[in-house]
């Protein structure tokens, strides 16, 4: 089979790069399509991987990212967990399925991302959410300040678990749909 050519996937990581700053621009201006938004923009960056062009995936999350940043400056702070983890969780998920071949070392990895996405919830707890949006006004934080770590470390790595595992089917659903468009 014949390599595609750079200009398509060019073109097709720029597709890609404009449909996730779309989608992530949305979700910063209307709160409650910000969550709708991280997904659509993290199922835009799985189009070039489903052809294998991981290079372009990542010039498109950067893209994706300054162009999300250029356009919504006020809400930048909503598009940290992006930043952070979302929008290179479907890269680290490519490599990962295609250089990991033993189970051992697919666990270790899973235990580097959950870390990963663990951290990142810390990031945003303790320099986002009490300071930035003043999440200590809430009646239940009490209960989330003196269990935080068991929230994050084990609810979050079940969440992480959860999604983690959605996020390589949905990488399969999206290697079908692109399959079907040829070239």
């Amino acid at each position: 089979m014949k390599r595609p050519s750079k200009s398509f996937e060019i073109a097709l990581s720029a597709i890609a790069c404009a449909f996730a700053t779309a989608a992530l621009v949305l979700g910063t201006y209307v709160d409650v399509l910000l969550a709708a938004g991280y997904l659509l923009a993290v199922f835009a960056l799985m189009v070039p991987l489903s052809k294998e062009f991981w290079w372009g995936n990542a010039l498109a999350y950067l893209g994706a990212c300054l162009l999300a940043f250029v356009f919504n400056i006020g809400g930048i702070f909503k598009l940290v967990p992006f930043i952070m983890f979302l929008g290179l969780h479907p890269l680290v998920n490519f490599l990962q399925k295609k250089f990991v071949r033993k189970k051992i070392l697919h666990g270790l990895v899973f235990l580097g991302k959950a870390l990963w996405f663990d951290g990142m919830l810390l990031f945003v707890w303790f320099v986002l959410a009490v300071p930035v949006f003043g999440i200590d006004g809430l009646s239940f934080y009490p209960v989330l300040e003196r269990y935080l770590y068991y929230f994050v470390f084990i609810g979050g790595t079940l969440a992480f678990a959860a999604y983690d595992y959605l996020i390589f089917l949905c990488q399969r659903s999206v290697n079908l749909i692109v399959k079907r468009i040829g070239r």
